[in-house]
């Protein structure tokens, strides 16, 4: 039987690094790539805040090519859009029908994927979709996965979580409201070990920022209010 190609969207965090264990088990598709969008001006992830060299040595050390997307630094959905089909028209060229993604319960932003992979003839696979995320968490970790949170949000979860490392502690120390793969953008982390890698990846946990967002206004923010994250820089060795 004939294995599909695929591309996979590769987060540098836990959620990724799991659906791609997943898949890599499976044996029912050839992924041929690791896909990212980073900032073109700060070369980090999107949200992430992760620095495109440790990106880097994720790809090398999976052994699976990098493709990167370079964004404008406050790119409108508009242009987003545009980018993304480029990108994917491309890979459609190369043989690729299949877009893998670690999502596991956002509907709304599912139903964007496949419709945007849709009008170029692709196909969006979801490994992890709708399994429990206590169950995921503690299957990653069973594994030998190690991740560190590089960003938290404020609204969420305080300071003192960013930078740290995620394990049994750390789960029972979040908020009851929090959920523990952080599938609501309450963090966000970069998977530095586990089964998919040949070698550690080699970092140094720097200093821990603040960032503000504006929030869009509504009839919900008629004051201007600010999204406040925190961000634990890690560098590469």
């Amino acid at each position: 039987m004939k294995i599909s190609k695929a591309l996979f969207n590769w987060s540098s965090g836990k959620d990724s690094a799991l659906a791609l264990y997943k898949i890599l088990k499976s044996n029912t598709f050839e992924v041929t790539c690791l896909f990212t969008s980073i900032n073109e001006e700060y070369q980090r992830i999107s949200m992430h805040g992760v620095h495109v060299s440790l990106l880097e040595q994720q790809a090398l050390s999976i052994g699976i090519p990098l493709i990167k997307m370079e964004l404008p630094k406050e790119p409108s959905m508009e242009i987003y859009r545009e980018l993304m089909n480029t990108k994917m028209n491309d890979m459609k060229s190369r043989g690729i029908t299949y877009s893998i993604f670690g999502d596991i319960f956002l509907e709304d932003l599912r139903t964007y994927r496949e419709e945007q992979l849709k009008a170029v003839g692709m196909e969006a696979v979801f490994p992890l979709w709708k399994e429990n995320t206590t169950s995921l968490i503690h299957e990653f970790l069973n594994l030998g996965f190690k991740t560190i949170v590089t960003c938290v949000n404020e609204t969420y979860l305080d300071k003192s979580f960013a930078g740290r490392i995620i394990d049994e502690q750390f789960l029972a120390d979040l908020p009851k409201n929090v959920d523990p793969c952080g599938e609501n953008g309450e963090f966000h982390t970069f998977t530095f070990d586990g089964p998919i890698f040949k070698n550690p990846i080699q970092f140094e946990v720097g200093e821990i920022v603040k960032k503000t967002y504006p929030k869009p206004k509504s009839e919900d923010n008629e004051n201007d209010d600010e999204y406040v994250f925190w961000f634990c820089d890690l560098i590469s060795r």
